[in-house]
């Protein structure tokens, strides 16, 4: 039987798991509701359900499995296999998902940051292959990132390098959960897009929009703001275009500090493309530094939300062969 490794990616509604044989083509892919509300515990034996079902659907056995990898949002101990703080879940406080799961399973577990596992992704299989300088920006929810230089992932004396979304664009402005105010991704992410855009409504601005969600601002979607600029919508335009201009300048800062050959553009608002990205390269191209930015393609992800799961089970190799 060939070595068979399992990515899975936590995130904060469902759970996405995958089987993978040595060249990490899928053997088997399942999901899971996470019911992230209930608790550490309770999530922890969502994922061992979803794990301990792949593997009987699979016609597999434990014993087959060579490692697991498992991406987790939030502040990680990634040495101790600790999961320490995650935002988007209640009583989730150093959380031992490495001992809890090796435990179980008897297998070697590895953990990361959720958005650094799609970055393993993307570089082995997706939009970064063959290079050795990347910036994945995944822009969801919030704005996570993902540095690769020189060939080696950064993570920096605690884990966090390469906050891309905590960069301050405004000295003082939109108020952020990490306690400062004026970060990128209180503007370039989806829910950053969602108030550019009610703000201009209640300005007393007319978007199409409106009609849609009859006059109820906080049904609005991201894909909503996409669909009302095809139809030539002048806010939907506007606030494209002014996301677009800021993560333009904190692509600029990105450029002159990590020079990096190829940015990717993952997460959810990816799916905005060029309607996002034509104001983005235009800042790059006036204020970059002009050799850097001469080396450097934006472009976006190709892997879509496999990225997390594939990313995860190569990490778990990689950590795995570096440990024998």
């Amino acid at each position: 039987m060939d070595k068979c490794y399992i990515g899975i990616d936590l995130g904060g509604t469902n759970i996405k798991g995958s089987i993978f044989n040595e060249k990490f083509n899928v053997i088997y892919e399942q999901r899971l509701s996470t019911e992230a509300d209930k608790g550490s515990e309770h999530v922890l034996n969502r994922i061992y359900k979803l794990v301990s079902s792949m593997i009987y659907n699979a016609g597999l056995t434990v014993e087959d499995i060579t490692c697991m990898g498992i991406g987790v949002p939030g502040l990680l101990n990634i040495n101790e296999g600790v999961s320490m703080f995650s935002p988007n879940f209640s009583g989730w406080k150093n959380v031992p998902v490495v001992n809890w799961f090796e435990q179980k399973l008897h297998i070697p577990v590895f953990i990361d940051n959720d958005v650094r596992v799609n970055l393993y992704g993307e570089w082995y299989l997706g939009a970064g292959k063959g290079s050795k300088n990347i910036v994945l920006l995944t822009l969801g929810t919030g704005l996570g990132s993902g540095i690769v230089m020189d060939g080696r992932v950064l993570y920096g004396a605690t884990g966090s390098a390469g906050e891309i979304g905590h960069m301050n664009m405004y000295r003082e402005g939109r108020p952020c959960k990490c306690g400062s105010s004026g970060c990128l991704g209180r503007y370039v992410s989806a829910l950053g897009l969602l108030v550019t855009l009610k703000k201009k409504i209640e300005s007393g601005h007319y978007s199409i929009i409106c009609e849609w969600v009859h006059g109820n601002l906080s049904e609005i979607t991201a894909k909503m703001v996409s669909e009302a600029y095809d139809l030539g919508d002048m806010i939907a335009i506007e606030t494209l275009h002014e996301t677009g201009e800021i993560l333009g300048f904190g692509l600029v800062n990105v450029i002159n500090l990590y020079n990096p050959e190829i940015i990717i553009i993952g997460g959810g608002m990816a799916a905005a493309g060029e309607r996002l990205l034509e104001n983005t390269r235009k800042t790059i191209n006036s204020h970059a530094l002009k050799i850097p930015n001469e080396k450097c393609i934006i472009t976006t992800a190709l892997l879509g939300d496999a990225a997390g799961m594939v990313g995860a089970a190569i990490y778990a190799k990689q950590k795995l062969d570096n440990n024998m």
